[in-house]
């Protein structure tokens, strides 16, 4: 396939949690491939940033400060795109509690950003890419969770969990349109929802994670976005339903 599957010149994306972390580091990448980027995310100061990076490498963005869970909100930031070619559904929360003390408001909460905010991003991403007639493609972002398990990850796993099955159900149901969807599933990457106000605590489990990988280091959020690129542009044409793992190399599932 020539590089040049890559160029995503002429179309729009729009990206979700764009503030920071993976969400930004898709949000310029896709823009650096040529894309009109529309960033969504709660935090506006954080999105003026992510559009003065894009704008600062030559790239066109548009922000839109809202709550995916908010359907009305997500539903006219996508009408306002011209049009729309890739959907990037990575906005996220991370959650730990044990099975035995996790609380109702916990699982709602977590279920509400990680999975009802994914749905909702897909359902108006797929309904604009049908109305257009565009053999667009959908992202959206799982976990390594799904693979390994972990105590504390109930609420988090069970919400990228669903993940999965939304994107399988939807590819099948996307396909006569020509839409692709497919998940990315990143393992342990160094983003601020990973940090922790214990610098030592820190770098302890970034050396036990970057021990259980093959390769020797845990991810950046650049490894994360170049999976996304690739699912994002022409290079991937023929897959869809999939469940793209970069992480490290940590989980290897069949």
């Amino acid at each position: 396939m020539p590089v040049t599957a890559y160029d995503l010149t002429g179309r729009t994306a729009f990206v979700t949690g764009a503030a920071s972390g993976i969400g930004r580091a898709c949000a310029v990448l896709l823009a650096e491939a040529g894309a009109v980027v529309h960033c969504a995310d709660r935090d506006a100061q954080g999105l003026d940033e992510t559009a003065a990076l894009i704008k600062d490498r030559g790239g066109a963005a548009h922000t839109h400060a809202l709550d995916v869970i908010d359907r009305a909100q997500l539903g006219e930031a996508v009408a306002a795109c011209e049009r729309l070619d890739v959907m990037a559904a990575v906005a996220g929360i991370m959650h730990r509690s044990p099975v035995l003390e996790t609380r109702d408001e916990d699982l709602d909460r977590v279920l509400g950003v990680n999975f009802k905010g994914v749905l909702y991003a897909c359902q108006e991403a797929a309904g604009a890419m049908i109305a257009s007639g565009t053999r667009g493609s959908i992202v959206t972002m799982a976990s390594g969770a799904v693979d390994t398990g972990g105590p504390g990850l109930l609420c988090y796993g069970a919400a990228k969990a669903a993940v999965v099955q939304l994107t399988k159900t939807l590819a099948t149901e996307m396909g006569p349109h020509g839409i692709r969807v497919n998940a990315v599933a990143p393992g342990w990457i160094r983003t601020p929802m990973t940090d922790r106000n214990d610098i030592e605590a820190q770098t302890r489990t970034e050396t036990l994670m970057a021990r259980m990988s093959p390769l020797g280091r845990v991810g950046e959020p650049e490894d994360i976005a170049h999976a996304v690129l690739h699912l994002a542009s022409d290079a991937s044409s023929f897959t869809t339903g999939q469940i793209i793992r970069p992480n490290g190399g940590v989980a290897m599932p069949w």
